[in-house]
């Protein structure tokens, strides 16, 4: 049975890990004994961020740019450099952009589909050999994308282009779980609710808005931080071997109920 949830000596990488939802991800894995990287653009970000988390195990911060393709490539790169097999890739670093759709700006499509989108699929074909190399005696290499309840509902965001897409991750992912399954990897999503992040704010600023919020979701409170850890460390163990191109919806029963 311990086997089952056992991620210990593994290796893996958590875009976007330096705070939000990757750094919670991030401190399971170090905690489950996983040796862990983080990125963030912020080089001060990251390397604080893998100090701090460099108490319960082992974190290293590497800062990395992946809004364009050229950034992931080179990520890739980097830390092939560093090991020889990589066990599971957390695709969390995002973007988004609210406005109303009248005033909605072009800009705001490139930047984001690239890097919710672009990014994790450039990483996953670069990091292949590493991923494949992980996978072994039905324990396959991991890839978890996380999407978003915006791109399975239809929340009054006015984030179109975001919530277009986290609905492309999710495709993306049932996508490569049929080419990559042969190849040992399982590709699975998580879609998170409503988490206590830097993109929900501007909801919990304001206790009016908050208490609405709570009050739309069956379980009557946002996400905590072992909601979003407990999904990827289940996905990321052998407990999870046999699914691939699955959803985990981590959201209180916002989208179900």
């Amino acid at each position: 049975m311990d086997r089952l949830f056992d991620i210990s000596g593994k290796v893996a990488l958590v875009t976007g890990g330096a705070q939000g939802l990757g750094r919670m991800i991030a401190e399971a894995f170090v905690r489950a004994g996983a040796k862990t990287y983080v990125t963030s653009r912020s080089a001060d970000a990251v390397e604080s961020a893998a100090r701090e988390m460099s108490a319960n195990g082992i974190c290293i911060g590497v800062a990395a740019d992946i809004s364009a393709a050229e950034g992931a490539t080179a990520l890739a790169k980097h830390l092939a450099s560093l090991e020889p097999a990589l066990h599971i890739l957390v695709n969390n670093a995002g973007k988004t952009f609210g406005a109303p759709i009248d005033s909605f700006p072009d800009k705001a499509w490139g930047s984001v589909m690239s890097v919710n989108v672009q990014a994790p699929f450039t990483l996953v074909r670069d990091l292949l050999p590493l991923l494949e190399r992980a996978g072994a005696d039905g324990d396959p290499g991991r890839v978890i994308n996380i999407g978003s309840l915006a791109g399975t509902t239809a929340e009054k965001l006015s984030a179109y282009s975001y919530s277009a897409s986290k609905a492309a991750i999710h495709h993306l992912t049932r996508v490569l779980a049929v080419d990559l399954a042969p190849r040992g990897i399982a590709v699975n999503t998580v879609v998170p609710g409503y988490f206590p992040t830097k993109m929900t704010a501007h909801i919990r600023a304001e206790e009016e808005k908050e208490l609405a919020l709570q009050a739309r979701i069956p379980m009557g409170r946002l996400g905590a931080a072992d909601d979003i850890a407990g999904a990827c460390l289940f996905l990321s163990a052998p407990a999870s071997a046999y699914i691939t191109g699955a959803e985990l919806v981590v959201d209180g029963g916002l989208s179900q109920c």
